[in-house]
């Protein structure tokens, strides 16, 4: 199917859903598989291991250095990224952390079709499409840290921006935090996906 390793856990089929889970630098197939089953327990799991190593950490696009990233090379990634994805069933809800969350952003606006929403722990706007993508009736949680010396509090305003000007739902929050996460920020992000899911699941079986 790809030279991708990744981890392919099934769900039930009650909760029809698959969480897409995208790991930060250093990060394996493996890292979020616990925070998937807490978000949304019985769905389905895909986890894929960024291809690009960095000093012997795996990540799913280049950088040039701290915060610039190479350009070319994220948009190589996230269409190799998506294809990938699109051969597996959905709707799939990115769920990603920080290199994972910013590859998951740059689907969004690059590949729009693959996810039906997402979740962006630590993201910036990663890349400026060149064709403006349309998010209308998808849903976006981004969750930065106030104190993260990564990615910017304004980093992440200024994602929760853009994709509400690409037309989609999103729920910003800002946590007393730095680059890690939280338990109260975890809590919520199940919350969210939780209530997206059902959202979700109630449109399909209407138009079903």
């Amino acid at each position: 199917m790809s030279d991708f390793v990744y981890s392919h856990i099934p769900g039930d089929e009650a909760t029809g859903l698959t969480l897409v889970l995208l790991h930060g630098t250093g990060g394996d197939e493996k890292d979020l598989l616990p925070l998937g089953r807490k978000l949304l327990p019985g769905a389905t799991l895909l986890s894929p291991r960024g291809k690009v190593l960095e000093d012997g950490m795996p990540r799913y696009f280049r950088r040039l250095r701290e915060n610039v990233f190479d350009l070319l090379d994220l948009r190589f990634r996230t269409n190799e990224l998506a294809d990938f994805l699109a051969r597996f069933e959905g709707p799939l809800i990115a769920v990603g952390y920080s290199n994972g969350a910013n590859i998951a952003a740059s689907t969004l606006l690059l590949r729009p079709e693959i996810f039906a929403g997402a979740v962006l722990l630590r993201a910036r706007v990663p890349i400026e499409p060149d064709v403006a993508p349309d998010l209308s009736g998808k849903s976006v949680l981004v969750s930065g840290g106030r104190r993260d010396p990564i990615i910017s509090p304004q980093g992440s305003v200024e994602l929760a921006q853009t994709l509400r000007g690409y037309g989609a739902d999103v729920t910003l929050n800002q946590e007393n935090a730095g680059h890690e996460l939280t338990a109260a920020e975890l809590e919520l992000a199940r919350d969210w996906v939780g209530k997206f899911a059902a959202g979700l699941r109630e449109r399909t079986s209407v138009a079903g």
